[in-house]
């Protein structure tokens, strides 16, 4: 057990970082962050942020002497970066879960061998690749870079055969990657996800199923609980498990999900860490999926994940300050409504700024509560 007092290590400076610091902090824990792009959102709330490039092997040596363990909020870090820390100290939530992790195609072949639903998929290494792949999957289908793609970005839906006739543009457009993945487009009835907590003995701990919105391939609202069965919700539990134990994960993954119209779930993705669809529980349970990460990385007994009532999540994207400060009073009106703001600095169109949540008594009438909230902004 990594005792309260020690001090936790985090890769990646943003508002999961944050949020991990401070749900820590009641624990009694330390926490030094390191971020390569400058001061960031969680090195306002650590007790020591290092700037300094992932190929500076001092600093990173430095860093990793100075904690106990090491967690991250983002998993596109490089493996050696990874290997060499490990060394140093333990890294949660492994090597194997974030090498699969963070590339779609080492997560599609692990899905694949694995048995688990997944859609069906080609690879492609180059425009000429790309056609036979397209070709192969059928219309509609989805490209995906292979490498450091979210929130839709390096990704293309292809509806019909015209717009795959020129395969060189669309290579160009994503930036001639090393590698694609083409996906066949699910026609589902709905998005959702599961996340799962583990720690090093097996030991695991779920969440409520979140019933998930997106606009522009954003995550806008998540609906807990969500408006499936039962059965559909243990389901997906029983994947997100399955995965955690299969990757050897500690700490949290998230497995995003789409629903099937005969209610079969596919796996879409993975993410082995805290996760925007998993905001609502800061709220909405007894215990947050940040301070669950925590519990799960330092060995501490598991807080319950019960819902303490229906609540919905709503991203805060830079667009709403268009045209100046959003309505902070006029939403805090409302005394079901919790605000949380991550201290981003600049707000810029499509970045994630802060979020809110709703509690009610019903769920569909929290959504249309937290929906007339959001317009208002």
């Amino acid at each position: 057990m990594i005792t309260p007092g020690s001090t936790i290590g985090i890769l990646g400076g943003g508002q999961l970082g944050r949020m991990l610091i401070l749900a820590g902090r009641s624990l009694g824990y330390r926490f030094h962050v390191f971020e390569p792009s400058g001061p960031c959102a969680a090195g306002m709330v650590a007790d020591l942020e290092v700037n300094a490039t992932y190929e500076d092997e001092a600093a990173l040596k430095q860093f990793a002497e100075g904690v106990d363990i090491i967690t991250l909020e983002f998993e596109n870090i490089p493996s050696a970066v990874i290997d060499r820390l490990s060394a140093i100290k333990p890294v949660m939530p492994g090597s194997r879960a974030l090498h699969i992790c963070q590339h779609r195609q080492r997560e599609k072949d692990f899905l694949k061998e694995s048995a688990l639903p997944c859609v069906p998929f080609e690879y492609a290494d180059s425009a000429a690749s790309l056609k036979t792949a397209v070709e192969a999957i059928g219309f509609p289908c989805v490209i995906k870079t292979a490498a450091f793609g979210y929130d839709g970005k390096g990704q293309i839906k292809l509806n019909a055969p015209e717009e795959a006739a020129d395969c060189d543009y669309l290579w160009n457009f994503l930036d001639n990657p090393p590698r694609v993945v083409v996906e066949k487009w699910i026609h589902h009835i709905g998005e959702f996800s599961v996340i799962c907590a583990r720690k090093a003995d097996g030991t695991k701990s779920t969440f409520p199923m979140a019933e998930n919105i997106h606009v522009h391939h954003i995550l806008h609202a998540s609906i807990v609980p969500a408006r499936v069965t039962e059965t559909t919700q243990a389901a997906g539990a029983e994947l997100a498990c399955r995965i955690a134990d299969l990757l050897d994960v500690v700490g949290l993954i998230a497995v995003e999900l789409f629903l099937e119209e005969d209610g079969r779930l596919i796996i879409n993705e993975m993410a082995p860490r805290p996760h925007n669809s998993g905001h609502y529980t800061m709220d909405g349970c007894v215990t947050s999926q940040f301070e669950q990460h925590i519990r799960a990385v330092t060995d501490l007994p598991f807080g319950s994940t019960e819902l303490h009532q229906p609540t919905v999540m709503i991203n805060l994207l830079g667009d709403i300050w268009n045209d100046g400060e959003p309505d902070w009073a006029g939403l805090l009106s409302d005394p079901r409504v919790k605000l949380h703001l991550y201290d981003k600095g600049e707000a810029r169109p499509g970045r994630k700024m802060g979020h809110f949540t709703v509690l009610g008594d019903a769920i569909d009438a929290t959504l249309e509560a937290a929906e007339m909230h959001f317009k208002k902004l």
